[in-house]
């Protein structure tokens, strides 16, 4: 009765082993039937244009396609526009209409007859009309640029320019305010460039937000840092990968003939065949 027994439970676990070994091979065509999804191409086109708009301070790679559209639509690119028409009202106004002539053919400034109120509004404006043309052929230009230390000094000088006169605006504001405030109803007959001075200093003082978001997205430019990934290390000083040149100090070997595979060594003490003489 024991050896029938044991030998029922040796049957059973060959079964159990067979049954498992089967699962496994049903495992097995299942996942080699089964086909991983393979990329489409729209997937693989989203994947390139994410990693062309990655690149040194927020600029994609050097020699992209430069897209008017999306430049225009920058927050950066706005806020330059909006700072050139700004300028043009301040410094526009003052020489049109800044300066009076009150009872001699001398003309006054209409800022409590203060020239160097007209003369500073008129310089700030113009000097911050010039840079913003300036600084937007400069961001059209900026993905042109394959040096990362060129980029760097670009961002920095946007950002001290930007800062500078965001406060230079400040203070014109403050100061054309002021001298408005002391000006008299005698000083200006029939309130004579009274719109000038009013358009002036309203214009001033919305230049000093522009310019400070100029600044502020100037400094997240410069705080997104750079990519090494996309540039090689000429890159860096801005010179062209150098391609390295052959030299003559490689030596070749001396015997350039070689044995034929597969040979076999002839061995001088085998005995030689002989032809048989019938």
């Amino acid at each position: 009765m024991l050896l029938l027994l044991r030998l029922c439970n040796a049957q059973n676990h060959r079964e159990s082993a067979h049954a498992s070994d089967r699962q496994c091979w049903v495992c097995v065509c299942v996942c080699v039937c089964v086909r991983l999804p393979r990329p489409t191409a729209q997937s693989l086109n989203n994947s390139r244009r994410k990693m062309d708009g990655v690149g040194a301070f927020g600029a994609g790679r050097a020699g992209a396609a430069f897209d008017p559209i999306a430049f225009i639509q920058q927050p950066q690119t706005i806020l330059r526009i909006l700072s050139w028409i700004f300028s043009m009202v301040v410094f526009g106004s003052i020489i049109n209409e800044g300066y009076v002539n009150h009872g001699s053919e001398r003309l006054y400034c209409v800022f409590n007859k203060n020239n160097n109120a007209c003369n500073y509004g008129t310089t700030i404006g113009l000097i911050a009309f010039l840079a913003c043309i300036f600084f937007i052929i400069l961001d059209m230009k900026f993905q042109q640029i394959s040096s990362i230390k060129d980029r760097k000094k670009a961002v920095m000088l946007d950002i001290g320019f930007s800062g500078f006169w965001a406060f230079l605006w400040f203070v014109c504001f403050c100061f054309l305010a002021n001298q408005w405030q002391r000006t008299t109803p005698d000083e200006l007959p029939l309130n004579q460039g009274a719109d000038a001075a009013r358009a002036a200093i309203t214009f001033s003082f919305f230049s000093i937000f522009t310019w400070a978001g100029l600044t502020v997205r100037a400094v997240q430019k410069y705080m997104l840092g750079t990519d090494m990934s996309l540039f090689t290390t000429e890159h860096m000083d801005g010179k062209p990968p150098v391609q390295p040149s052959p030299t003559g100090t490689s030596t070749e070997p001396n015997d350039t003939y070689q044995s034929p595979p597969f040979t076999e060594n002839l061995d001088s003490n085998a005995p030689t065949y002989q032809v048989p003489i019938y």
